[in-house]
């Protein structure tokens, strides 16, 4: 019986989601379809209530609902609980359970590179579903200490509380101040969308070195200013593709209970960049 899966957010015309999954499902011969669902903010209960009706096998979940989802579910992973966001979710008989990959799938593409992430510092950019989820990786990995930026200095503030209560060494600083002391960090790390339309770097690449490691999870382009400027630098990047593709491993094997075929992913996903 064929399945269908999707990605639901708002933009989603940029979504990768779809090639990677359908390149996956060609691959393994599974006669199932991924496509990407446009559900705005303010529209969620009736989209869920549409991806119900159409018996969805499974869903990824993107901007603006990795939070929002959570009051629509029956059952939520220990992940997702922890982290308070949800990305994947799948449909048992007719049961919504929510799960986070976006943890493993940040944190992968930095171990493949040995980048060691105990007693260092980070930067983090955001306040949103992903940072959640970027945080709670970089406390559980032991970083020393993070600071949050974000364009609304209460949601900067909120997420640093959830970082103290989790363990972590958190503080929130405007993006003045960060601008300022972006060199003295060993992780510079984009959560926000800013870049996916190609806009400035958020934030200052002057003093971004070769001593830092520079992380946009933005995937579309996948050269955005911010990575463009701090790789002239000698910044190591790590890009947002990677955290997509693993993440997308992640939720693959979630559904189907079967390892996902990496290689053809990735072929697929930087073949179609």
């Amino acid at each position: 019986m064929p399945d269908t899966y999707a990605v639901i957010g708002d933009p989603i015309d940029h979504s990768l989601s779809p090639n990677i999954h359908n390149a996956a499902f060609r691959h393994l011969e599974l006669d199932h379809s991924y496509i990407a669902y446009k559900i705005s903010a303010g529209e969620l209960a009736a989209g869920i209530d549409s991806l119900k009706k159409i018996k969805i096998a499974g869903f990824n979940v993107t901007i603006p609902h990795k939070i929002e989802i959570m009051k629509f579910l029956d059952d939520m992973d220990t992940t997702s609980k922890v982290i308070g966001a949800v990305n994947t979710v799948s449909n048992e008989n007719g049961k919504l359970k929510g799960y986070n990959t976006d943890m493993i799938g940040f944190l992968d593409p930095i171990k493949k590179k040995n980048l060691a992430i105990k007693d260092s510092q980070v930067l983090l950019l955001g306040a949103g579903g992903a940072a959640r989820a970027i945080l709670t990786a970089m406390i559980k990995e032991k970083a020393s200490k993070i600071t949050i930026v974000n364009r609304t200095q209460e949601n900067a503030n909120k997420l640093a509380d959830f970082a103290k209560k989790i363990g972590g060494n958190a503080d929130a600083v405007s993006i003045q101040k960060a601008n300022e002391l972006v060199g003295d960090y060993k992780f510079i790390i984009n959560s926000t969308s800013i870049g996916m339309k190609n806009e400035p770097s958020p934030i200052s690449t002057r003093n971004i070195s070769k001593n830092s490691v520079v992380y946009d999870i933005v995937y579309q382009p996948i050269n955005t200013d911010l990575i463009k400027k701090s790789k002239e630098n000698g910044a190591t990047i790590i890009y947002g593709y990677q955290m997509l593709l693993s993440q997308a491993a992640c939720s693959f094997e979630i559904w189907h209970k079967m390892e996902a075929p990496y290689d053809v992913m990735k072929k697929t996903l930087l073949g179609g960049a």
